[in-house]
């Protein structure tokens, strides 16, 4: 279904029926993509004297609790509350949700240390001239792994504090990433790169985003796309969310 779309000045058409989905799901396996040295997520039917919460139980209907962290369990959507002191939550930064935003795909730089990073040459290289509201960072190699694998003391790819500030001074207000942190697993709490984004604690951006562990399958070119950015209204620093892109024609 072709729509026409006004936003912030520019009209685009759009292919409604085919939306491309980078979100990973929250699934109860072992298979699926976590860190943080979180438990797989559970759900699991709620069971007492009096109810069941299982059809194939016996129960009259499916009634199920489910536990997980939304940094460690899937797509998520985070807030400048992610790292401040003070509350804020994630279902206030966002008040709109769709978004101009650029895919690019990247190759960490391998470090003496053994970090694989995103530097601040790899970041101009690939944005260049390029402006969005928001930028999509796909890292190279593109393995299916990303989509089960526990990046848990693995010390993942990261993006250096000036390719970052790079970022911030491009404009870009939403970034999403394939990663589990914008910052190294472990940095004894510097957290460099989230500070930047958000301009914490000097004067804190709340309606500013990042958005990781996505997924953005091989056959999605770089380039130009229309992003729908949906989370579930947790007021929390974070939630999970659904990331949907557009072609833009």
């Amino acid at each position: 279904m072709l729509a026409e779309i006004t936003h912030k000045g520019e009209i685009f058409t759009v292919n409604l029926g085919e939306p491309i989905d980078i979100s990973m799901p929250l699934k109860a396996s072992k298979d699926a993509a976590s860190a943080w040295y979180v438990d797989p997520l559970i759900i699991e039917p709620v069971q007492t004297d009096q109810f069941t919460g299982s059809v194939a139980l016996g129960g009259s209907v499916n009634f199920n609790n489910i536990f997980f962290n939304p940094h460690g369990h899937g797509t998520h959507t985070e807030c400048v509350g992610h790292i401040s002191k003070e509350f804020y939550s994630v279902n206030d930064a966002l008040k709109t949700f769709f978004f101009t935003a650029e895919l690019i795909s990247v190759t960490p730089e391998k470090w003496p240390n053994g970090d694989e990073v995103i530097t601040l040459a790899i970041i101009e290289n690939a944005i260049k001239e390029k402006s969005a509201e928001a930028i999509i960072i796909r890292t190279l190699p593109n393995t299916l792994e990303k989509q089960k694998k526990n990046y848990s003391a693995t010390n993942p790819p990261y993006l250096a504090a000036d390719a970052m500030e790079y970022i911030v001074n491009k404009g870009f207000d939403h970034l999403l990433i394939d990663l589990p942190s914008v910052d190294r697993e472990m940095d004894e709490g510097v957290l460099a790169s989230h500070r930047l984004f958000w301009n914490y604690p000097a004067a804190p951006n709340t309606q500013k985003t990042i958005t990781e562990f996505i997924y953005v399958a091989e056959e999605v070119a770089d380039g130009r796309y229309l992003l729908n950015l949906q989370i579930a209204p947790f007021e929390n620093d974070a939630s999970p969310s659904k990331p949907i892109l557009y072609k833009l024609k």
